[in-house]
């Protein structure tokens, strides 16, 4: 079970945030910069000072999550990966069992470098497959073969990686129905070899990408509402009929229990800290963002300074809005109504009563012995829902 919300001292995760890539892909509006790879050793150094200097904020609250995302950390040595771990591990109580998660794209990692990151204590890998289809890699700006991702994972497992996710993109220019099924039957067709975990991604055309300059050029053409939500009940049909378990709006697990437990922290609307240049994170409720550079990262805190570029209080209306957006994207748990009171004082239902029938008498949300929870019609308008609640 997936508890949402969370309660103001329950333990936190940690993201790290890594903004270096070889390459920029046309669609990402992520924080990353390519060309600034001689940057990555003072980096390091800036991110374990980061780390050091705002240990306190959590109160000595364990650690139960770390995450370290891009941008590519597979671009990381894996002696940078164990010093920062190292450095949290020195701060911070980390629980035995913390799930600590790496991203990686599949022609970035070696057998000696799964090794090595294993060995520094990362236990579940994400992988950035975006698709199998040849034609789609090259038009999504990828720099892999589908071979990579297999070999990717085969070699993951070797090195003693248990838990390994996948993230696919669909909903891209140009992408046929037969081309994404295919994609989910050779997934799928990996059983125990395979991913335990798939993330995936309708694409969003974001403004100041690349895609966004070609779509206002007519240059490129994005598939209609209705073809990207045909490809979406493709994944829910096949990997139902395949016994992964659809857990979130775009996260499937394939064992039980198998949720990514650091992206969960946030549906559950819990604290977790963001480390490094243009991240973000909510502690005790108050929302923080580094600076977006890393050149400007390292020099603040070279010079003693937090490089903090905006802190914003959570009043307790919009916290309780937030717990509505975040935790009703969990499919099978919901929002729990015992937990809403323990973390906001008010019941669910008194607060948002009104809300919850509107929305369960048009089909979009049903009640549970412990919460609510969003239909299968929700899921599908899940934007139009938890707006609602804003």
């Amino acid at each position: 079970m997936i508890l949402a919300p969370m309660g103001t001292d329950d333990p936190i995760g940690i993201y790290i945030h890594v903004p270096f890539c070889a390459h920029i892909c046309p669609y990402c509006d992520f924080t990353t910069y390519a060309g600034k790879g001689d940057l990555i050793p003072s980096y390091v150094d800036a991110v374990m000072e980061e780390i050091a200097r705002r240990a306190g904020e959590a109160r000595g609250r364990e650690i139960a999550t770390i995450y370290l995302g891009g941008g590519t950390p597979s671009l990381l040595s894996p002696e940078h990966i164990a010093r920062i771990l190292n450095t949290i591990d020195q701060q911070f109580p980390v629980l035995p069992e913390a799930e600590i998660t790496m991203e990686a794209n599949p022609n970035g990692l070696t057998p000696e470098h799964l090794r090595g990151y294993r060995a520094a204590g990362v236990n579940r890998l994400s992988i950035g497959a975006q698709t199998l289809d040849r034609r789609g890699l090259r038009t999504l700006g990828r720099q892999h073969e589908a071979q990579d991702v297999f070999t990717s994972v085969r070699e993951a497992h070797a090195a003693g990686f248990e838990r390994i996710n996948l993230d696919f993109i669909f909903g891209w220019p140009g992408q046929r129905r037969e081309s994404w099924q295919r994609d989910l039957q050779e997934v799928i067709a990996m059983g125990d070899e395979g991913p335990d975990h798939l993330s995936l991604y309708s694409l969003i055309i974001e403004p100041g990408t690349p895609y966004a300059d070609a779509q206002a050029r007519g240059i490129l053409v994005m598939p209609d509402n209705d073809a990207t939500a045909d490809l979406y009940e493709d994944a829910i049909d096949m990997l139902d009929a395949a016994g992964w378990t659809h857990y979130e709006i775009a996260n499937w697990s394939r064992k039980p229990n198998g949720h990514s437990r650091h992206n969960a922290i946030y549906w559950q609307h819990g604290d977790y800290l963001g480390i490094g240049a243009g991240a973000f994170g909510t502690i005790d409720g108050m929302r923080v963002m580094n600076q977006l550079l890393p050149e400007r990262y390292i020099v603040d805190l070279a010079d003693g300074r937090l490089p903090q570029s905006n802190t914003e209080p959570l009043d307790e209306e919009t916290a309780r809005g937030e717990t509505m957006m975040l935790g009703l994207r969990l499919l099978v748990d919901g929002v729990d109504a015992n937990a809403f009171q323990r973390r906001h004082g008010v019941s669910l239902t008194h607060h948002f009563g009104l809300q919850i029938t509107r929305m369960t008498e048009l089909g979009m949300m049903e009640t549970t012995d412990r919460g609510v929870r969003l239909t299968k019609r929700g899921m599908m308008l899940a934007n139009s829902v938890v707006t609602e609640f804003l």
